[in-house]
């Protein structure tokens, strides 16, 4: 693999050396207000390729809001993937809220400025930047300032509360499922879970079920690692100890971090912030387990694969040393949103040719499937290889197919389903659950980085 000074140096050309360095004089803090004028003044200068909007509120009524980036905002078009990148879940990490600032801006004057690589990147992606999940924990957090900053002033919403410990608990059903043959993916939400989550969190819940969100990051700080599920440990936590936890996508979700980490400039050297992580990658359980995070949730519950990228040992820097960061993440944030276009995609058709929303797609030998969106298209990112790969729905008979993907785009493999006919059977592993999910006893959080 190349070293990443290399890789930090062919980036910079394609992303074109031509064009203006941004000024250190550009590099600032955003407090809320001043981050919503960044970004609606990048919808402003890019206006047909951007769009803003709000998920939801946070507890003190700040909008939550996501610059969408696309050649057609506000629709989902068949066959095009959708990507996010969630910053400053935890209020105190700001160093991927800027980041996200930054990264609209240069999308925004590249494509001005006929980048090629970001015009291509532009019209074959929906791209969703939340610069901050966690708005009212910032503004506690950059009050305190750059100096003074703690290790948990501002970590929470203002009540408090750890947004990447208070997603629904489905770690525990997946590893009791594995056990008894039970369903891979889409895992029913427990009883009442509305009521259990903070607004922030249950914002970003709905955005997940409103967008078929297929690869995404999140952006922390506290450490220089990325980590990739699961979070949480397959055995009872025993002190000093900790344990690999691998997802059925254990392959693919390594190399997702590793394309981040060799883009990045110091990332991969393993050696931060007083930590050794080997090709600066880690599985989550492995470091520490932690219960009712993001990353796993995505993974659990939707189609989306996301890994949490800790970016920074300071978790507020000094505005001077932005710059740098920039420089050294603006590789590996282009560098992993182009990791969406890998796998396959396709279209799931009945006999008339309507699209089947919700269908199974299975690939063989791995357990975790996926399902096509509501206009009947799936994304399934793959390692290069030869799969089998089956579609399913109910009422439909099955359709099996063998593909081969290569390390470049996305292999289109479209299937059509034949309706069973009447009298007919079908051997279905069933695909849904009882509803009613019992809450497992949890030690108390681990306050990581993450």
């Amino acid at each position: 693999m190349r070293s990443g000074s290399s890789l930090v140096c062919i980036g910079a050309l394609l992303l074109g050396l031509w064009a203006s360095m941004a000024k250190t004089s550009d590099f600032k803090h955003h407090g809320y207000e001043e981050m919503v004028r960044a970004l609606f003044a990048v919808q402003s200068e890019c206006p047909y390729i951007t769009r803003i909007y709000s998920i939801g509120r946070s507890v003190e009524g700040r909008h939550l809001y996501v610059l969408e980036f696309t050649d057609n905002p506000g629709i989902h078009e068949a066959l095009e993937p959708e990507f996010k990148y969630v910053g400053n879940m935890h209020g105190n990490e700001v160093l991927g809220r800027e980041l996200l600032i930054q990264l609209s801006q240069f999308l925004c004057e590249e494509y001005r400025a006929g980048n090629q690589r970001i015009t291509q990147l532009i019209h074959d992606t929906r791209i969703h930047i939340l610069p901050s999940m966690n708005p009212d924990g910032y503004e506690v957090a950059a009050r305190q300032g750059p100096e003074f900053n703690g290790y948990l002033v501002g970590r929470g919403n203002s009540r408090e509360v750890d947004l990447n410990r208070n997603f629904p608990d489905l770690n525990a059903l997946m590893y009791y499922y594995e056990k008894n043959n039970g369903r891979n993916h889409h895992l029913p939400l427990p009883d009442n879970w509305e009521q259990q989550v903070e607004p922030e969190t249950l914002a970003v819940i709905k955005w997940m079920e409103n967008y078929n969100f297929v690869l995404s990051a999140n952006l922390h700080g506290g450490a220089v690692v990325a980590n990739y599920p699961f979070d949480k440990s397959r055995e009872a936590r025993v002190r000093g100890k900790t344990t690999y936890s691998a997802t059925p996508d254990d392959k693919l979700f390594r190399k997702l971090a590793k394309t981040y980490s060799y883009a990045h400039s110091w990332m991969h050297k393993g050696w931060n912030c007083g930590d050794y992580f080997e090709e600066g990658i880690t599985n989550g359980a492995s470091w520490y387990s932690l219960s009712k995070g993001m990353q796993d949730f995505n993974y659990l519950y939707t189609n989306c694969f996301e890994i949490t990228l800790e970016l920074s040992c300071d978790k507020f820097p000094p505005a001077d040393a932005l710059p740098r960061e920039w420089l050294a993440n603006r590789e590996a944030l282009v560098s992993y949103l182009e990791q969406v276009h890998h796998g396959i995609k396709g279209m799931i058709y009945d006999e008339n040719n309507n699209p089947i929303k919700n269908a199974v797609v299975a690939v063989a030998g791995i357990n975790h499937d996926i399902t096509s969106g509501v206009d009947g298209d799936y994304f399934r990112l793959l390692l290069p290889g030869t799969y089998t790969v089956t579609a399913s729905a109910a009422g439909y008979m099955p359709s099996t197919s063998t593909v081969t993907v290569g390390p470049a785009e996305a292999i289109q493999l479209h299937f059509y389903l034949k309706a069973v006919p009447k009298g007919t059977e079908v051997n279905m592993k069933s695909q849904h659950s009882k509803k009613g999910v019992s809450s497992a006893k949890v030690p108390p959080a681990n306050l990581g980085p993450r």
